[in-house]
């Protein structure tokens, strides 16, 4: 991906080196991707931080909005700038006025307006606050545990969130959570797959910005995305941590589904083709 030397965003907050620990969490890489299969890539954070909201931080967060200045954070700062300027445009088609979020870069542990969270989570989108939180950390843990780095695939992370966050300003978000204890949670699992594949999607899509508007695709960028979304599907995390799935319990999708929802977002570009909750065979 070309990045160097592009705009960035005034939207990251560095929180790094603020105070935070390490939560712990036991049971080594295996738990680590369990907790993966369930908050990665901007799942329903609340309910994972709902038995940590009693927890104290060392020391309050104090953020520094300032432009990151090393080079990781710089490159998550032009992919945020280039999600800006693709969803302005796509909200100026629909004739809607497209708010940014903000993102937030924090070591070990951060507070959230979801709760409390650790790098271990992964990152995620909080409704709350309107805010993707990323430690860095995990983008190692992409590349080495998981076997799908790079940097177009940690664009795919970031553009995944923001894709989150399209789905909190159209209101979609909203209508999923207001299910919740409404329906089974089976039921509710399958909108929660559902809301992760139209994200996989909004990424795709931003993709296609990136590569037929801003001209910044390489060869193998696409393929390198493609990785990343098939590397987080439930049933290759599940088989990876428990040696066998449990469909009933996915909640972000299969690989091939990530995938392909990524991909028709890449080729359509077309926001229509993207209601997974009206799709029939997903």
């Amino acid at each position: 991906m070309l990045w160097q030397g592009r705009r960035e965003s005034d939207n990251v907050e560095d929180a790094r080196g603020s105070g935070g620990r390490r939560l712990a969490v036991g049971g080594g890489i295996g738990t680590v991707i369990l907790v993966v299969a369930y908050l990665l890539l901007g799942g329903d954070p609340q309910a994972l931080f709902q038995s940590q909201q009693q927890a104290q931080l060392p020391q309050s967060a104090q953020f520094d909005s300032q432009t990151p200045r090393d080079e990781a954070s710089k490159f998550v700062a032009v992919v945020l700038a280039d999600t800006e300027d693709a969803w302005h445009e796509l909200f100026r088609q629909m004739g809607r006025e497209y708010e940014e979020p903000r993102l937030v870069l924090f070591t070990d542990l951060t507070q959230s307006g979801c709760g409390f969270a650790s790098g271990a989570s992964g990152p995620f989108y909080c409704p709350e606050d309107r805010r993707v939180y990323i430690d860095l950390g995990f983008f190692r843990q992409l590349q080495e545990r998981l076997g799908a780095g790079g940097d177009f695939a940690e664009a795919y992370v970031i553009a995944h969130e923001v894709g989150h966050h399209v789905q909190n300003l159209l209101g979609i978000t909203d209508r999923v959570q207001a299910t919740r204890g409404r329906v089974s949670q089976s039921e509710y699992n399958q909108l929660s797959v559902r809301l992760e594949l139209q994200a996989d999607f909004l990424a795709g899509v931003w993709a296609r910005y990136a590569d037929r508007v801003k001209h910044v695709v390489e060869a193998g960028d696409i393929e390198e995305a493609m990785r990343a979304a098939s590397a987080v599907g439930d049933d290759r995390l599940q088989y990876r941590s428990r040696g066998y799935v449990v469909p009933d319990s996915f909640t972000h999708g299969t690989s091939e589904q990530r995938g392909r929802w990524f991909r028709r977002g890449y080729e359509t570009g077309d926001l229509r083709q993207g209601d997974t909750f009206n799709a029939h065979d997903l």
